[in-house]
């Protein structure tokens, strides 16, 4: 897993890193991180071709329990450095962006 204070350094650095939200469209709408890319939980199956060449990803939903369901399910398809965001946007509203809303 990864902190949002790791993700941070890493956005700001730009090293590169390719941040997946699992959360719902309506979900993305309120809130999202920059430069996220959603593709809902519920569609990543029928949607891994779209991640292909992602090596170094970090996944992450509203607290860290869908996006634990989309790493397990992306490592099981030959993601094997897909990593959880520890807390999910909720800890990046937290601990990096308060001005973001919850919901």
């Amino acid at each position: 897993a990864v902190t949002v204070e790791i993700l941070k350094a890493r956005l700001d650095a730009a090293v590169g890193v390719f941040l997946l939200d699992v959360r719902e469209p309506q979900e993305f709408e309120i809130c999202r991180i920059p430069d996220s890319t959603l593709i809902p939980l519920g569609d990543l199956p029928k949607r891994l071709t779209e991640l292909e060449g992602r090596a170094d990803m970090i996944v992450h939903c509203k607290s860290g329990a869908r996006s634990a369901k989309a790493v397990k399910l992306l490592r099981e398809a030959g993601f094997s450095k897909a990593k959880n965001l520890t807390g999910g946007i909720f800890a990046w509203i937290d601990r990096i962006d308060p001005t973001l809303p919850k919901y």
